[in-house]
């Protein structure tokens, strides 16, 4: 990782000045479509590369931010997308074709893509500015840097220290604020503000805190089968690893116990081992907390907003789709969330996003939690983690939003097309198999354009794909499946399973003659 030096008084002051600018420009122009704007979107993933690197296909998640370019739909706004490699011109020409009511050849020329040319496993924020020369040519690109801002997946130093070098304000929390993204962090919040979250510890420094946090939480809850350690910066699920109590002597369980079965813990990320999750906690730190059993467990999620002026908005929620081994990887999303409790999640949601609004965050975020029956007819829901930062429940989103121009309506929790009528779908950034490996980006788009697979315009329903470039190597796609139910939504995503595989399997059934 690059290493940067801190900022000095002179750097601070221009970051407030650029941010206060920001604010400013947001206000006078945010209703105006037809406003003159640039967005520079960067999706770097400036998270540990290690754990990262364990996600199949992760060099090409800078494509999920691809949903932006439907920015382009306001006919006088630009937009900058930075990537490490070229992105492949069949899938910009994809997403310019879906821009509603917008040709793509206008669309075109107002979007400029910039690559580094550079697959190394280091995030993009820091390619970037280790290239002068691609820098200047951003700065060339930008036709008025007074109406243009930086669109970052995440902002840490890397994506402050862009801004600075590009003189941009950034749409995202400042770094100084990265803690409360953290587990510890979002724990700490959480208790701070009174909502209900698992019973566990947080700061923990190594492998023998987590130990100690272990035998501690067994001591208070004697009960307890399971417990979850989590990495302070993990991510999608990857951080996690179980712990099992099951099996524990009747007299209680000493720290020698916990410490024998500790290398023993069950990882989400594949490949992962011991000796290098150790490693990670040293580095980043991490939690132990509660595993919360039921067999009617959900994951909902609370999107929220906080913009440059400060005002505080519910975005969305979402159920989330879980997998991996102890259901801890994120593999997709439901929207909106059950009706039974979504109205909850939301006024959960926006109490931690009062409570960071008033703290300084910005930009997108969201907040996850675990939801069980709590026997009395309704729900037990307890707040897991912040993510603040754009996560696998914002593209889809975008997307819905984009394609029908419509809004999310936060006195029912619904999506509501332009005409009143609801929008629910469901996404995945984890369609995979060995069937879809070899397709390129332009086979996947005919293989759609033969089954009817894409967007209906007219009637405001369909499918959409993203993650296009992980196709060929990993067998990999994201996909986004909207209808006017929960049903219709999910009839979408079973169709598209069932064409991709049955074109899979006549290729490898072609490939044997």
């Amino acid at each position: 990782m690059l290493k940067l030096p801190p900022l000095t008084e002179d750097d601070r002051r221009r970051v407030k000045d650029l941010q206060d600018g920001f604010a400013r420009s947001f206000a006078a122009t945010v209703d105006d479509r037809n406003a003159p704007r640039t967005v520079v979107i960067v999706p770097s993933l400036s998270l540990d590369q290690e754990v990262l690197a364990r996600i199949s296909g992760v060099h090409h998640y800078e494509e999920r931010q691809l949903c932006m370019l439907l920015l382009l739909r306001f006919p006088r706004t630009r937009v900058i997308y930075l990537t490490s490699t070229p992105i492949a011109e069949p899938i910009i020409d994809y997403y310019l074709h879906l821009l509603p009511g917008i040709p793509a050849q206008h669309a075109r020329r107002r979007l400029t893509l910039i690559s580094c040319d550079d697959a190394s496993p280091t995030p993009l924020a820091e390619k970037l500015l280790e290239r002068p020369r691609v820098l200047q040519r951003i700065r060339e690109a930008i036709p008025d840097p007074g109406t243009a801002h930086m669109a970052c997946f995440t902002v840490t130093e890397l994506e402050q220290a862009l801004g600075l070098a590009l003189d941009l304000p950034v749409y995202g929390c400042d770094p100084s604020l990265y803690y409360l993204g953290t587990k510890s962090g979002s724990r700490k919040l959480f208790r701070e503000i009174g909502l209900d979250l698992p019973a566990g510890m947080e700061d923990l420094a190594n492998a023998d805190d987590v130990c100690r946090a272990l035998c501690d939480l067994k001591h208070q809850r004697p009960d307890l089968k399971r417990a979850v350690v989590k990495l302070n910066d993990g991510f999608s699920g990857e951080g996690n690893a179980v712990f099992d109590f099951r099996g524990a002597p009747q007299a209680g369980v000493s720290n020698d116990w916990v410490a024998a079965r500790l290398p023993h813990l069950s990882f989400e990320a594949s490949g992962m081992t011991f000796a290098l999750y150790s490693e990670k906690l040293k580095a980043m730190g991490g939690i132990v907390e509660e595993f919360m059993e039921g067999e009617d467990k959900r994951s909902p999620s609370a999107q929220l907003r906080i913009d440059p002026a400060g005002a505080v908005e519910a975005i969305s929620t979402h159920d989330q789709l879980l997998g991996g081994g102890n259901a801890q990887i994120f593999l997709g999303c439901r929207f909106p969330a059950d009706d039974a409790y979504r109205l909850d999640i939301q006024e959960r949601g926006l109490a931690v996003a009062k409570a960071l609004a008033a703290r300084g965050a910005l930009g997108r975020f969201s907040v996850d939690f675990l939801s069980v029956p709590d026997g009395k007819g309704g729900w037990r829901h307890v707040a897991i983690e912040i993510n603040l930062r754009k996560g696998g429940t914002t593209h889809p989103f975008l997307m819905l939003q984009s394609l029908t121009d419509g809004r999310y309506c936060s006195q029912t929790g619904r999506f509501l097309t332009p005409g009143g009528e609801p929008r629910y779908y469901i996404a995945s950034d984890n369609l995979e198999s060995e069937l879809y490996r070899g397709l390129l980006p332009f086979d996947l788009i005919d293989i759609a354009a033969m089954n009817r697979l894409h967007w209906h315009g007219t009637n405001q329903e369909g499918v959409a794909f993203h993650l296009m470039g992980a196709l060929s190597e990993f067998g990999k796609l994201g996909v986004v499946c909207i209808g006017p139910s929960h049903e219709r939504a999910e009839a979408y995503y079973r169709e598209t399973v069932q064409i991709l595989d049955n074109e899979g399997q006549f290729w490898v059934r072609a490939s044997r003659r």
